[in-house]
């Protein structure tokens, strides 16, 4: 599948899929669209606007556990696969919920890219809600959307954005998060 990409008002750029069968560009649309802005300051323009979803992604047993070896949390929910077939809902291990939100650096270049952006630090979080299992081979996607742009010191501007991370299949997503980002110019 190939990207096309359309120029919007006040310069920024959405990059829209093209159809895998023919070939041909899409209209953009907010189902697999890219944000793509010049500065930091630019995504004042975009407060409001709901970004994605990213591709899916699978998390498989290996994933989780590579997070339980990185953070020393080996609950047997997370790691022990035959305990998991007997005790637990589903018959599987499930993701750490921080497995989940550590996707988010991985998944939002897929949504949003500031091309004159010096750099970019998480500033935190103001609500991190868990809020359904991710059970190992599931695949789970993000969409974002921007809530507030505000200046801060040093030309650059602190981005409050919601993320929720669907899991496929499920009607409840599997996070839902507040989380605070500073993009410098």
């Amino acid at each position: 599948m190939g990207i096309e990409g359309f120029q919007s008002a006040g310069g920024s750029w959405i990059i829209g899929h093209r159809t895998p069968d023919t070939d041909t560009p899409t209209r953009p649309i907010e189902e697999n669209a890219m944000l793509v802005v010049e500065t930091p300051q630019d995504l004042k323009q975009h407060i409001g606007k709901t970004l994605g979803p990213s591709d899916w992604i699978v998390v498989d047993q290996p994933m989780i556990d590579k997070f339980a070896e990185a953070t020393g949390d080996h609950q047997w929910i997370h790691v022990d696969v035959e305990r998991a077939k007997k005790e637990m809902p589903g018959g599987k291990t499930i993701a750490h919920g921080y497995l989940t939100l550590s996707l988010l650096p991985r998944l939002i270049p897929q949504l949003l890219k500031v091309e004159k952006r010096k750099r970019g630090i998480n500033y935190g979080s103001n609500k991190i809600r868990f809020t359904n299992t991710v059970p190992a081979g599931s695949r789970v996607r993000l969409k974002q959307t921007i809530k507030n742009v505000e200046d801060v010191e040093g030309h650059g501007v602190r981005v409050t954005s919601e993320m929720v991370m669907e899991v496929e299949g499920q009607e409840r997503p599997a996070l839902v998060a507040e989380v605070l980002g500073i993009q410098y110019s």
